[in-house]
């Protein structure tokens, strides 16, 4: 149902399992995401400030190659060398807008503890080095203007693990033993080179990470400072609720103890809204699938999906190529992220789409490409979208989307794919395969009456009901490049 949480919360899973999704969040069904950072200047990738200190990795080699060992221009060099200097929120928020997205979320910090604000609390920060501009103020006035509610994505959880590898040093090599950058004392804040490193496989370095208090008492200063400077309407956490079962694979019986420290954020988040709006309009996002915890706020699932309709609203967070601007990777097509879309919503899902921009802040002309298309989609298909919820089934057809960790292929729709929703009493099927003069074939209103059916765009089309099942004749040209929505009443 939709939330409208007016009592605060407190700390604890009792409390806050009262949460339910705000009714703007049910709407909106498709934002935008600025997945943007220092990480962006080598145009080389996700994961570029840590790989950099792997030996081997294609990232470590571009970066020897391209500044010098690692020894001597590390990663607070790259930071320096981020500029921003073609950033332009408000032309940038225009496209989004026009684009279809009715929310916005821009990255506060990656797994780098770099921060894109002006943080009291580290000095390495978008304001203090690099650009020299507040991103998440600048972001947040261009959103407000166009009244999208506007979400902070956090992924400092796992830094402090993450990072261990700057600690390092080649193994062979004119640079072997020679420290990594992260050593650097001068820099023992941003790299955490006070802490000793440690060694070991994924759990011996887990079990570090998840007991090591001090660093989790810094993450929650960290994202209250963001809470109280941002007051976002979306809180995005990379990871399960911190701190007790971050890496993959956590299991075992909760301990409220161990989340203490997520739990006090999250009910921070919802009453900073609550006292801002009189009722909670916030929205914490986080990918732990057990439902104990979740339950504090929204599931969030990346670069996948759920494979049907869940009873409660659901989250999934994608992007045109890679996480960060890369020249290597090629960009999914309008037509795969607009049926993407089609299949998510269906199954009470929203979708959150990073637009790749490059270390000047631009987008390219591929990704302005997309977002025309995306405009010319919903210009005619977004009766279809916003405010829909999902009917009493989510499809029909033999084809559905591949499920399988962070895998994304195009699916190969046929004329006999609908996906549909709901909403003021008319069902919308998106026709997911048909082209024009398809005559259609539809069984899942054989308990229904039907008096009108309408293409989007178009406008009323033949149709008849016959021994249970609803035959529509498109016409030859069809308005949307790609999922067309019948209205059916």
């Amino acid at each position: 149902m939709d939330g409208k949480n007016t009592q605060r919360f407190e700390a604890n899973f009792d409390s806050l399992r009262n949460y339910s999704a705000p009714a703007w969040f049910r709407d909106a069904k498709f934002g935008i995401w600025s997945h943007w950072g220092p990480q962006s200047v080598p145009m080389f990738g996700d994961w570029y400030a840590r790989n950099m200190y792997i030996e081997g990795t294609p990232q470590y080699e571009y970066h020897l190659r391209h500044y010098g060992h690692p020894s001597k221009f590390g990663y607070k060099d790259i930071c320096a060398l981020w500029k921003a200097e073609n950033f332009d929120p408000d032309a940038l928020m225009a496209k989004y807008y026009r684009a279809g997205a009715r929310y916005f979320m821009s990255q506060a910090t990656h797994h780098d503890h770099f921060f894109n604000y002006a943080s009291k609390i580290n000095r390495m920060n978008s304001v203090n080095v690099g650009p020299h501009k507040d991103i998440l103020k600048l972001w947040k006035a261009a959103a407000d203007r166009y009244g999208m509610p506007f979400g902070l994505s956090e992924h400092l959880g796992a830094s402090y693990a993450w990072w261990h590898v700057n600690k390092d040093s080649d193994k062979k090599g004119p640079y072997a033993g020679v420290p990594y950058d992260g050593n650097d004392p001068a820099y023992s804040d941003f790299y955490y080179a006070h802490e000793e490193k440690k060694k070991g496989d994924l759990a011996e370095i887990s079990a570090w990470y998840t007991s090591n208090k001090a660093f989790h008492a810094y993450w929650l200063r960290c994202i209250n400072e963001m809470i109280d400077a941002f007051a976002p309407d979306l809180l995005y956490t990379d990871g399960s609720l911190p701190f007790g079962g971050h890496w993959q694979g956590a299991s075992g019986e909760i301990d409220e103890k161990d989340y203490a420290e997520g739990l006090e954020a999250v009910s921070r988040l919802y009453n900073t809204s609550i006292s801002r709006y009189g009722e909670n309009r916030a929205v914490y996002l986080q990918k732990d699938r057990r439902r104990e915890i979740y339950s504090v706020g929204v599931l969030d699932i990346e670069k996948s999906q759920l494979p049907g309709v869940a009873a409660e609203p659901w989250h999934t967070d994608t992007c045109i190529g890679n996480w960060f601007y890369d020249v290597q990777k090629p960009y999914k097509t309008p037509e795969q992220i607009i049926e993407m879309l089609a299949d998510i919503i269906s199954k009470n899902g929203t979708m959150l789409l990073n637009i790749l921009q490059r270390p000047d802040g631009s987008i390219d002309e591929d990704a302005d490409y997309i977002l025309k298309k995306l405009a010319e989609w919903f210009e005619i298909c977004s009766e279809a979208v916003y405010g829909t919820r999902p009917w009493r089934v989510f499809s029909e057809g033999e084809t559905f989307v591949k499920i399988e960790g962070f895998r994304e292929d195009k699916t190969d729709w046929t004329k006999n794919d609908f996906r549909f929703v709901q909403k003021g009493g008319a069902v919308y099927a998106f026709l997911m395969g048909a082209k024009g003069g398809d005559a259609l074939t539809l069984r899942s209103f054989a308990e229904q009456e039907i008096h009108s059916v309408e293409l989007l765009g178009y406008g009323p089309v033949p149709f008849k009901k016959a021994f249970g099942v609803l035959l529509v004749q498109l016409p030859d040209r069809l308005p949307a490049f790609c999922a067309n929505a019948l209205k059916i009443v």
